[in-house]
Formats: structure tokens, sequence, C-alpha cells
């Protein structure tokens, strides 16, 4: 016999079909016989007459069929070919129909799933993109900002060297203030011994006036000319004297005077140019604060934004990766319930960090527009 499996069929010739099918390549549709192999046993049997020989049985069959093959290598070959085709039964043919129907179905709804999946990620990248963007922009705020503080780190170097000049010169006029001051009170002192001085004179010139004119009364007239030798001469002379001692103390004290009034305007001078600069190092003093302050504030301010930004970094890197994890569950075929939770909890938790992240980026972005515009004002004035 020629035999040929069909399906879960076995058919039989004679055994002249052989050449016919091997030069024709296609079976005869009328075999000497049909053997069905759904539910078959076929196991290897030991015949002393038949060599290599494979029975068949089944619990419909009035008896067993028991074939032969012509080595072992083909006993092997059938066997497992059989056995194969037995496998195909009508029961096994309507369960696999159903389970491809169900696999269908599961596809397709992993097909959508996944196509919605893919639509989120689509989104979820452009709001990468767009959070990219902001980070981008964030260090170009923070390198305006940094360039800001140098800024103002110059300035406030510029300020504390001119405060220091100030400050040298306040203690230069001080100290010409204070010698001007000592030479007010010598001065002073000088005047109030040369008024003295002048006093005595006035006193000493009017008794000498008093007694020259006792002397002039009690005298009698001169008789000899030698008048330089009387007393009265010589009290002339000391009246003389004493008028031009008297002139010189005035002069004097007229020169000290006018040394005090010049004294006293270098004094107000001196006293107006400390008043202005101790007015220029207080301004200077609290433009100094000022920009302390405004230096310590932008500090912070670049401190919390960086903490902010590497806190976003490091979110964006989680989101990256639950990305990445979220694409690998996708392009697996292998999709179980726990994996499609998982995806699910994914998909939500990156839907509530981007949510988050554009209310922060939302807050964050007014943050180095206020602080851009508050050194552009102060600049300004």
């Amino acid at each position: 016999r020629f035999f040929i499996i069909k399906e879960s069929f076995l058919l039989y010739y004679a055994e002249s079909e052989k050449k016919s099918f091997e030069s024709n390549k296609y079976f005869n549709i009328h075999p000497k016989g049909v053997i069905p192999l759904g539910g078959c046993i076929v196991e290897p049997k030991e015949e002393p007459s038949m060599p290599y020989a494979i029975k068949i049985s089944h619990e419909d069959f009035h008896g067993n069929i028991v074939l032969a093959a012509e080595s072992e290598f083909e006993q092997a070959q059938w066997l497992e070919m059989l056995q194969e085709s037995g496998k195909v039964t009508w029961k096994n043919a309507q369960l696999g129909e159903a389970m491809i129907e169900s696999l269908e179905a599961q596809g397709l709804q992993l097909a959508k799933e996944k196509q919605e999946y893919l639509d989120k990620l689509m989104e979820e990248t452009e709001e990468l993109c767009l959070q990219r963007e902001q980070k981008e922009e964030l260090e170009r705020l923070n390198q305006v900002l940094e360039a800001e503080k140098h800024q103002f780190e110059e300035v406030v170097r510029e300020l504390r060297l001119e405060q220091e000049q100030i400050r040298q010169e306040l203690e230069l006029t001080a100290h010409s203030l204070k010698g001007v001051e000592e030479e007010k009170k010598e001065l002073r002192s000088l005047r109030q011994s040369l008024q003295k001085t002048l006093e005595e004179l006035s006193l000493e010139k009017q008794q000498m006036l008093e007694m020259l004119e006792e002397n002039e009364s009690q005298l009698p007239p001169p008789t000899s000319p030698s008048k330089e030798l009387s007393p009265i001469w010589g009290l002339h002379c000391s009246l003389q004297q004493i008028e031009e001692k008297m002139q010189q103390l005035l002069e004097e004290k007229l020169l000290a005077e006018k040394r005090m009034k010049e004294n006293e305007e270098r004094s107000r001078a001196l006293e107006e140019e400390r008043e202005f600069y101790s007015s220029q190092s207080q301004a200077l003093q609290n433009s100094l604060s000022e920009l302390t302050a405004e230096k310590q504030q932008a500090e912070r301010d670049l401190k919390a934004e960086v903490k902010v930004r590497m806190d976003l970094e490091k979110r964006l890197r989680e989101a990256e990766e639950a990305l990445q994890s979220l694409e690998q569950g996708l392009n697996s075929l292998d999709c179980n319930k726990e994996k499609e939770e998982k995806m699910k909890a994914d998909v939500s938790n990156l839907r509530k960090f981007f949510e988050e992240c554009i209310r922060n980026a939302e807050l964050e972005a007014k943050m180095p527009m206020i602080m851009k515009n508050s050194v552009y004002i102060h600049k300004a004035a």
C-alpha cells in the first residue's frame, strides 16, 4: 500500500499510485480507503514477520490497523506524523477556533489599547518636549541671573571702595577741623590777652595823663631851653611809647581777629564738607545695605531655583524611565493582567506628573521675570 496523510485522515492506495504521486505532485481523490486518525492511539509494534510495524487503535474500531515502514527512520517519522495528526479532532478544532477568536478579540483589544497608549505617549512626549524647553529657558534665565549677580557684586565692591575713600576724607576733614578748633582757641586766648594788655595800657595812659596834668599845673614856666631833660618831657615820651605800643597791640588784635574770622569761615566750610561727606557716606551705606539684601535675596532665589530644577530633572528622569517601561510593555507580545495594571498605573502617574509639572512651571516661570524686572528697575534707578 501507498499511504498519504491529509490533515487528520490517513488515505491509502495501491502501491502503483506512488509513481503517479511523485510525477504529478498531487494526490488522487479516490483512495482505496480512508482511516480517521482523530483520537487514535498510535504506537510501535513488534511483529516477527513484519519489522518496523505501527499499530493504530481506537475504541470505535472493530480491530487494530497494523502498518509497516521500510526502515527504522521511516517508522519514527510516521509515528510522529500519525500521533500529531491524531490530535486533530472536531472538539480540538472547535476549541482551537474559539481560542483563535478569543486571541483575535484580545489582539484587537490590545491593538486598541496600544493605539490609546501610543496617543497618550505622543501627548506626554509633547509635554516632555515642552518641559525640556521650559528647562532650557530656566537655564538661560539662570545664566542671566548669574550675570546680574556678578554685576551686583562688582557694584558692591565699587561702593565699598568709594565708602572707604569717603571715610578717609572724613578722617582728614575731622583732623583739619580739630586743628582749626585748636588754632581758634589759641587766637581767642591771644585776643583776650591782647585785650587785657590794651586795657592795662589804657589805664596806664590815663594815669600818665593825670600825672602830666598835675605836674604841669604845679611846675612854674620853664626858663631853660633844655626841655628834653624836664620830667614833663619824660612823661610825654612815656605816653608816646604807650600809644605806640597800644597802636601795635591794636594792629595785632585786628590781625588776630582777621585770622580768627578766617578760621571760623574755614571751620564752617570744613563742617559743611563733613556734613556733605557724612550724608554721602550714609547714602552709600544705605545703598550698600540694599544691594547686600538684594544680593542675598537673589542668592536665595537662585538656590531655590537650582533645587527646583534638580527636583524637576529627577522627576523628568523618572518620567522617562516610566515611559521606556511603558513602551517596552506595549512592544512585548505577552501582556498579562499584572502588566496591564502596571501600565495603567504608569500612565496615571505620568498624567499626574505632567499636570503637576505644568502647574509648578506656571508658578515658577513668573519668579525669574519678577527678579529680572527688579534688577532692571534698580539699574534704571
